[in-house]
């Protein structure tokens, strides 16, 4: 068929193959994920024009959550409506969900094997190389103003020195960025989007023709908020009323609830918030664990904040109450990802109507901008916490420098050598093997 035809529109089961593919070949975290969809989804298969894909991404970057699964939530409900959208957005996660949910379980299950906790020990240097290079990463793109760059600061003294609430900076953020760009626009920039290779030029290959959007209605947003909010609560409730208020799994489902309000700066982001609530406040799991979760997430397809679902099955399987072990584990590990998962699909039904409109909301943008800027100081204060876990496991004992050479090494290989991920945690994974146990 010549380039100047449009592709013929997709099938639902063509769709669905294609959803499935991605979600079990989505490494790489966010900027992987998007670069594969835009690859394929607009350049080869045809089936999204190079603008709209970015308008959805930009509206994506404006939603708490993770964006390359809601930017899949929304190209599904694009080309076969709320069905094409609810099947992309679960196969984006799916793979990656009984992954992690066999990973976690070797790791309690077998974490008294000497060979196995020498694997994670080694691992602990790859994740602090891993969150290290995150902040710098991220503040590269984000501190665009001096303005910025203090707000960065701030945030870090903020929750590191004084422990306040990662909520509150948010909010604090919000608010600062949405006044500051009305008074001194220069200081408080809206946000520029992700940038895209190989995007398809003016007058290039026809792309798929799709039918216009429906439009917003007071119905439309009724039925939305109806089904996604009784979606979302009822098994929360129901393992309340099951297994008490008190318990586990309802307060996992609460919790988790609240950060899928809040997860703005992706996975990143998130983790400082749930390391001072899970391990500091709930005391489900300690930060060794959290760190080995987070490695254990880098190795699986999907979305990094699969992490979550890690923390609800050990958190489970350590406060098990009137349930086995694993029985527990299990519980948690579903009601997270549940409670993390679904109020993507509402963001993104609510508001998918509005993506063309959202260069005429520059104040939002400068405030999505100014949250960023505060999370880099929160992932500072990340590392900064892995770091002395990791280093100094004793406040009052010596040092652990096999860690920090480690993590120094594996962070130079990162950030200045550009070595893919997987093989620098495979080579931390077997120095620490290869340390503790010869």
């Amino acid at each position: 068929m010549p380039d100047s035809d449009p592709p013929p529109y997709p099938t639902f089961r063509e769709a669905l193959r294609y959803w499935f593919r991605l979600g079990c070949i989505s490494f790489g975290g966010p900027a992987g994920q998007i670069a594969i969809m835009h690859r394929e989804l607009v350049e080869q298969r045809r089936w999204i024009t190079d603008r709209h894909f970015l308008e959805a991404l930009n509206f994506c970057m404006l939603l708490p959550g993770p964006e390359a699964q809601q930017l899949a939530i929304y190209l599904g409900w694009r080309l076969h409506g709320w069905r094409g959208g609810v099947a992309a957005g679960a196969l984006f996660v799916l793979p990656s969900v009984f992954i992690l949910f066999g990973l976690s379980w070797l790791f309690m299950a077998g974490g008294h094997l000497p060979w196995l906790a020498a694997l994670f020990y080694g691992l602990t240097a790859a994740v602090i190389a891993l969150v290290a290079e995150a902040v710098l990463r991220i503040g590269k793109k984000a501190l665009r103003s001096p303005t910025l760059q203090v707000l960065a600061a701030l945030s870090f003294i903020a929750i590191y020195g004084y422990d306040v609430s990662f909520i509150l900076i948010l909010m604090a953020a919000a608010l600062t960025g949405w006044i500051g760009h009305r008074t001194v626009p220069g200081q408080f920039p809206p946000g520029g989007g992700h940038s895209s290779k190989g995007k398809c030029a003016a007058g290039g290959p026809a792309t798929l023709e799709l039918p216009a959007p429906p439009a917003t209605s007071w119905s439309r947003t009724g039925l939305i908020l109806t089904v996604c909010l009784l979606l979302w609560w009822v098994p929360v409730l129901a393992a309340g009323l099951w297994l008490g208020w008190q318990s586990t799994a309802f307060q996992q489902g609460v919790f988790f609830s609240k950060a899928a309000m809040v997860t703005f700066g992706g996975a990143y982001a998130v983790l400082p918030y749930v390391a001072q609530q899970a391990v500091d406040h709930y005391q489900w799991l300690s930060h060794a664990q959290m760190m080995s979760g987070l490695a254990l997430a880098e190795t699986t397809p999907g979305p990094l904040i699969m992490v979550l679902q890690f923390v609800g099955f050990v958190g489970g399987w350590q406060n098990p109450g009137t349930l086995t072990p694993l029985t527990a584990a299990t519980l948690g590990a579903l009601i997270t990802t549940w409670a993390t998962f679904l109020p993507c699909f509402l963001w993104v039904f609510l508001g998918a109507p509005q993506v063309g409109r959202l260069h005429e909301l520059p104040a939002l943008n400068a405030a999505l901008t100014t949250i960023t800027a505060a999370v880099v100081g929160v992932i500072l204060n990340l590392a900064v916490t892995f770091s002395l876990q990791a280093i100094l496991p004793n406040a009052a004992g010596p040092a652990d420098w096999f860690i920090a050479l480690l993590a120094l090494s594996a962070f130079l290989s990162l950030h200045r050598y550009k070595v893919p991920l997987l093989p620098v945690m495979a080579v931390c994974a077997l120095a620490g093997l290869g340390t503790t146990l010869f």
